[in-house]
């Protein structure tokens, strides 16, 4: 039951909800509302999940997920996770706080899930025949932009959606299908979170999945070996290390193209649906250089690469669609002993959900991949170049360096696409057209995206964009 909780406490979650990361920051100052609340426990700490709604004056509405605490008095070590203090009815004094700080909280989460699931409130509907374990220490992560995860005793991972949306969700639909087989590529799917209190029916709050504790970060693995690289301190000198890991990432990607394919199905494009989808490219181009004016003076070009890719299309060039994996890129990516995982299916969390789960060329996760390598090679260059103490920094050594960031990334480059082919799967190098339309797509997105949120980082794209629309067609 919630009692009436969460009204009252509108007013004072909206500025902590603002200054949240995965907030989004078109809805500042928009009008909150009480959607769905659940207090679990018996006794304190209790734990608040709660919706709430985020109402623009146009009209837009955003979901917002979120999981408090309440005690009558805050210990110290809670004092800085501390929201308000409940200002009216059967809590009255009580304090809110962040229960993401509390690790009894998160263990209440962990056992309600577990549970039978027949009381209202949070459940964990299973996808498979295996319980879910407790008693686990918990430890939230860091680094999710648009989610919440929360690793528990280095065996499961449970994220929570911070903007729940209704079923189907495609990341879970992509980690059942994949578990269903036993892809070897991909953490196994436990099951997904829901709630049956009223205004939750049907939002598909969060996941548990398998977590790989001693896997490492693709980009954090590809950024400091790329700038080992650029001063020649890797364990190949200037040549780098990373290009075995490049492969097999390639063969990775291509092993969980191939179950999605199976699970999902494959289906050939027609010349007409390859026309749209260079049209909306088009047109994704005059509105990005509407907001990025650095982009216009390349339109002609990479418009002439969109129409390229329709033109092959209605020759008779195949294009088959099937699930990808929808915003692939190297922090999506996990080295662990055993190879690569691939993980994070949901997709780019800005696009509709209808969208993200259309089927596409998997020459889209292909080039999203690609520019991750440049991303890479880029940002490792300017962690470099940033810490050169004055004499180090000289134009030729900054030459020198730029050049090694080129060829990393080129050579990483490379190698994926050849992990890629070697895995079975169609060879990405022949379908140069195609490749090079989505790269330059995506490129466009990214400046628009560094435009709005990362300004200093908008040169990355923009070379990219340069380079794509002088190579030669």
């Amino acid at each position: 039951m919630s009692d009436g909780i969460l009204e009252p406490l509108l007013p004072a979650l909206a500025p902590w909800l603002e200054g949240r990361r995965w907030f989004d920051a078109r809805y500042g100052g928009a009008q909150l509302a009480a959607r769905a609340a659940t207090v679990l426990g018996t006794e304190p700490p209790l734990l608040l999940h709660a919706v709430v709604s985020a109402r623009r004056e146009d009209g837009s509405v955003l979901d917002y997920q979120l999981l408090l605490g309440l005690r009558p008095h805050l210990p110290t070590r809670l004092e800085p996770a501390a929201i308000a203090t409940i200002p009216t009815g059967s809590y009255q004094g009580w304090q809110v706080y962040d229960a993401l700080a509390d690790g009894a909280l998160l263990g209440l989460l962990l056992r309600t899930l577990a549970g039978p699931g027949t009381d209202p409130g949070l459940r964990l509907e299973r996808t498979g025949r295996y319980p879910l374990p407790v008693g686990l220490v918990p430890h939230p992560l860091s680094g999710e932009m648009s989610n919440t995860a929360v690793a528990y005793g280095g065996r499961i991972l449970l994220k929570i959606f911070r903007r729940p949306e209704p079923g189907p969700h495609t990341e879970v639909e992509a980690l059942h299908a994949l578990t269903r087989q036993d892809c070897a590529r991909t953490p196994h799917l436990y099951g997904a979170l829901h709630s049956d209190a009223p205004g939750a029916e049907g939002l598909v709050l969060g996941l548990v999945e398998e977590f790989l504790p001693d896997a490492r970060d693709g980009w954090e693995e590809a950024v400091r070996q790329a700038g080992d690289c650029m001063d020649g301190t890797g364990r190949s000198g200037p040549a780098g290390g990373f290009t075995a890991h490049a492969h097999g990432l390639g063969r990775a990607v291509a092993d969980v193209h191939g179950a999605l394919g199976k699970a999902f199905g494959r289906s050939r494009l027609t010349a007409q649906d390859v026309a749209e989808e260079a049209a909306r490219m088009n047109m994704r181009l005059k509105e990005a250089a509407e907001e990025v004016p650095a982009l216009a003076r390349y339109s002609t070009r990479l418009g002439a690469l969109f129409d390229d890719y329709a033109r092959v299309a209605g020759r008779g060039s195949p294009v088959f669609a099937q699930r990808t994996h929808g915003d692939l890129h190297l922090g999506q990516a996990l080295r662990a002993a055993d190879g690569w995982r691939i993980v994070d299916f949901e997709g780019e969390p800005a696009r509709p959900a209808a969208e993200r789960a259309r089927p596409q060329p998997v020459l889209r996760d292909i080039a999203g991949m690609l520019r991750s390598f440049d991303y890479a090679a880029r940002t490792g260059l300017a962690v470099r170049e940033s810490g050169d103490p004055g004499e180090d920094g000289s134009p030729a050594r900054r030459l020198r360096r730029r050049r090694r960031a080129y060829a990393w990334a080129v050579r990483n480059r490379r190698a994926f696409i050849e992990g890629y082919a070697s895995a079975g799967r169609e060879d990405p190098r022949c379908q140069p057209v195609a490749l090079r339309a989505f790269e330059a797509d995506k490129a466009v997105y990214e400046a628009v995206y560094e435009s709005r949120l990362r300004p200093d980082r908008l040169k990355i794209p923009l070379a990219a964009v340069h380079r794509l629309a002088n190579t030669s067609r």
